[in-house]
């Protein structure tokens, strides 16, 4: 009954989501009280487990998230990442797709998707004719799609990374040390499949991309767009189209003469301190000093400092204050819709299914580790599916599976990597990211279905074996 019950609370959010258009954050809460009074919870007990979840996985990723969204707009605001990506398509030519993807995997995951998805879209649509004139915008919008959510899913801070291995228990040291490798594979080997499909002749530009944009094969000025033989020109071809689009090059002139790895270095000093903290406990050398920089609060305090101090001395107060003000703007949003995640996974937590998932985990004593790892990527990609967010889908099948870890005698980095893989499956047309996935890169919804939701599923089946390659070494 509580298996039933549970499904019957999650079509009651895809429902209301997808049918009735309500936001996501009422639907959650709405199918928690289904789920937690008819299934005999009670009336407390249901308003407890949603307060008491929320509060955890606030208590887990909290300041992780907003301490992340911060330096994100801040580096934003120092056009930090867009002079990342010049540089790169500047050096790499014809490999951007590759440099795309190997990029927002593994140094960007500290930025949320939705400003990734700002940052990469303008420059992958300048750079596009440059790359293939025919299939260079697909290339580049999947493996900007990959990219963003293998580093989402598998590298610390990536949002759902943090927050899986939140509610697992799990350190995030040794989480980024066997994520990060999956994540770069991941991103690479999507980016190589995706040029090969490209080629059996499956896009088609005149369905595929919106008919209003000049990338179009009708549209008056489509011929001349394809004359460009630069990324200059195609950049000064494209000053009118993109006259809509909050222009990335206003940047204040310190901060465009500031070194790029300085502006780089609010993310790398944390990744380097949680890095350290991690392998220094691995190898027992660990202290107390180490272990509180290491700690990732502290480690993205300390990078929210420098992007700070980086920000007054290139953007001034007033424009730090706008970014930050910016940046908290943004935080409330995730955390609500987070935590509320998790409040959804502490009801079904206490229908009792986490018995019933128990039995199933167990099912087979010979194969353990491979049953665990398929249900636990099952049950992430089912979630994300029906509910629309990765982080979400995640979290709350993170929630589902925490309380049996310890019956199945998998490593729990395993079976957190295995919903991190899950996760990911199918982002479809029930994301808000869709939706503006499909907008900045000029796609129609049909193009936008062949390319992220086409490159998430890759994702999730090829990270797949590579966890279960984790799990021999975990």
């Amino acid at each position: 009954m509580d298996v039933a019950l549970t499904l019957i609370a999650i079509a009651l959010a895809i429902l209301l989501i997808i049918r009735f258009k309500v936001d996501p954050v009422i639907s959650l809460i709405v199918s928690s009280l289904f789920l937690g009074l008819s299934a005999g919870v009670g009336l407390a007990g249901t308003t407890e487990a949603i307060t008491v979840g929320f509060g955890d996985i606030m208590t887990e990723v909290g300041l992780l998230i907003g301490f992340g969204v911060l330096i994100g707009s801040l580096l934003q605001a120092t056009g930090t990442f867009r002079r990342l990506v010049d540089i790169i398509a500047a050096r790499v030519g014809g490999r951007l797709p590759y440099a795309m993807a190997a990029a927002l995997s593994t140094i960007f995951p500290s930025i949320y998707v939705d400003v990734q998805v700002v940052l990469a879209s303008p420059m992958a649509r300048q750079a596009a004719p440059v790359i293939d004139k025919r299939r260079g915008l697909p290339w580049l919008a999947g493996s900007i799609a990959i990219g963003i959510f293998a580093g989402y899913v598998f590298v610390v801070p990536g949002l759902a990374a943090v927050a899986v291995a939140g509610l697992l228990d799990l350190p995030l040291g040794t989480y980024l040390i066997y994520g990060a490798p999956i994540g770069l594979i991941t991103a690479l080997v999507v980016a190589f499949l995706f040029k090969l499909l490209l080629s059996t002749g499956f896009w088609n530009e005149r369905t595929d991309i919106d008919e209003d944009e000049v990338e179009h094969p009708d549209h008056p000025h489509h011929a001349a767009w394809k004359a460009i033989g630069t990324e200059d020109e195609h950049r000064a071809a494209h000053d009118a189209h993109d006259a809509d689009i909050e222009d990335p090059d206003a940047i204040p002139a310190k901060a465009l003469r500031m070194p790029l790895i300085l502006r780089l270095s609010p993310v790398l000093i944390p990744l380097v301190l949680i890095a350290m903290g991690a392998f220094a406990e691995l190898f027992g050398s660990d202290n107390a000093v180490i272990a509180f920089v290491g700690n990732a609060n502290i480690a993205l305090f300390i990078g929210l400092l420098v992007a700070f101090v980086i920000g007054r001395r290139t953007l001034g107060g007033d424009g730090t204050g706008n970014a930050l003000s910016h940046g908290f703007r943004t935080t409330g949003e995730i955390l609500l819709i987070t935590g509320i995640g998790g409040s959804l996974g502490a009801v079904i937590s206490e229908t009792g299914l986490d018995k019933t998932l128990a039995g199933l985990f167990s099912a087979d004593a010979g194969a353990p580790i491979l049953i665990t790892v398929l249900l636990s990527w099952f049950i992430a990609a089912l979630l994300h599916f029906a509910i629309g967010s990765v982080s979400v889908g995640a979290i709350t099948a993170a929630g589902i599976i925490a309380p049996v870890v310890a019956s199945t005698g998998v490593d729990p980095v395993v079976i957190a990597l295995a919903i991190a893989s899950g996760a990911m499956f199918a982002l479809h047309v029930n994301s808000n990211f869709f939706w503006m996935f499909k907008s900045l890169l000029g796609l129609s919804t049909q193009g936008a279905l062949k390319t992220l939701t086409l490159a998430t599923s890759l994702g999730a089946v090829v990270s797949l074996p590579l966890v279960l390659v984790a799990s021999i070494f975990a």
